[in-house]
């Protein structure tokens, strides 16, 4: 049989990733991404899946991004058995995104079924809960980048450094038997180098097959430094202190809160912003912040960037309800960041 490489998502749309390759001795998925943004595409979710997710023999996972691993709980409870391969940072920020998707699951179905039972309606259930996340997580095997590991028959992989966020990895496969492999390598998504907190993306010579993410199309991006980043970030804070309230920055809670984070406090510390207090008030962005200051460490900086990024004497982090209701009161000068949970899951 020739090998057939299918795609459930993130074709035509951007979120929802999810490949299938199929040769005649095994089936696998590389990612297996929610789909995100409008009503006709989050419904895509409570589909079944177009394969019998019982003949996957296994998942490979790119990065932590829920468009990317989201549904893998999902395809647990259809009846995949089989090992999910990730980056030991990719498999951590999973446990906490995933168990985060399950809990606003719950929650968005809870409240529709109260709505649903005033107008006779049947209740609904999740497409799966935060138990369902958590149990998942068992199937996870760890890989380290740049190794080489048999993940079912005459099918082998190798992951290599994404750039994109923490853990995250383009993902070469060999197909067929030893000597006479084909090799094809996915992108997964990329970051476009020069970050002070992940390394530049790698990547192999000579495969036979690129399948390349292409959010941006044919764009052309401007280039920015952490330097210039953290110039424009000052600029921000100085006009909002001259203005004598507090700031507040939306943030998406995974990379993007810590990074921030990272700038704000060098800013303070080193003369270049006012000094004031930082409230980091998301709950998920507190957890994967954990991660970051266990699994950060950068070869290339020979440092783990993320190292500031602690409960401090001018950083709090609010991770229960209560926490945030407090901010209401205050006045003056300071700084709140403020993950989409405020506003949709908050």
């Amino acid at each position: 049989m020739t090998p057939i490489l299918s795609f459930h998502g993130a074709a035509g749309c951007v979120t929802g990733s999810c490949a299938r390759l199929q040769t005649q001795q095994a089936m696998i998925l590389i990612d297996c991404g929610m789909f995100q943004g409008s009503k006709s595409l989050k419904a895509l979710n409570y589909g079944e899946f177009p394969f019998d997710p019982r003949q996957v023999d296994a998942v490979l996972l790119t990065h932590a991004h829920v468009d990317h691993c989201g549904l893998l709980p999902k395809l647990m409870l259809a009846g995949f058995e089989g090992p999910i391969y990730a980056t030991a940072a990719t498999r951590d920020l999973c446990a906490v995104m995933l168990a985060d998707a399950g809990g606003i699951q719950e929650a968005e179905v809870a409240a529709l079924n109260r709505r649903n039972q005033r107008r006779g309606l049947a209740p609904v259930e999740p497409i799966y809960t935060a138990t369902d996340a958590a149990r998942v997580m068992k199937q996870f095997r760890k890989v380290k980048l740049g190794e080489r590991v048999e993940v079912a028959p005459e099918i082998s992989a190798v992951y290599w450094e994404a750039g994109h966020i923490l853990g995250s990895a383009s993902i070469e496969v060999a197909i067929g038997p030893a000597g006479a492999e084909k090799r094809l390598l996915f992108s997964g998504d990329l970051g476009s180098g020069g970050s002070d907190f992940v390394a530049d993306p790698q990547g192999p010579t000579g495969v036979d097959h690129l399948i390349m993410e292409s959010t941006y199309g044919d764009r052309e991006r401007a280039v920015s430094s952490g330097a210039m980043r953290r110039v424009a970030l000052a600029e921000e804070l100085k006009a909002a202190h001259a203005a004598g309230g507090p700031l507040l920055i939306p943030v998406f809670a995974l990379q993007r809160s810590q990074e921030l984070l990272v700038d704000l406090l060098q800013l303070m510390d080193e003369g270049g912003a006012p000094r004031g207090d930082i409230f980091l008030d998301s709950p998920l962005a507190i957890e994967a912040s954990e991660v970051f200051l266990e699994r950060g460490w950068n070869p290339a900086l020979q440092r783990n960037p993320f190292e500031p990024v602690r409960p401090s004497a001018n950083l709090r982090f609010l991770a229960k309800p209560w926490d945030s209701d407090g901010l209401e009161r205050l006045s003056g000068w300071h700084v709140i960041l403020a993950a989409s949970g405020m506003c949709d899951a908050g």
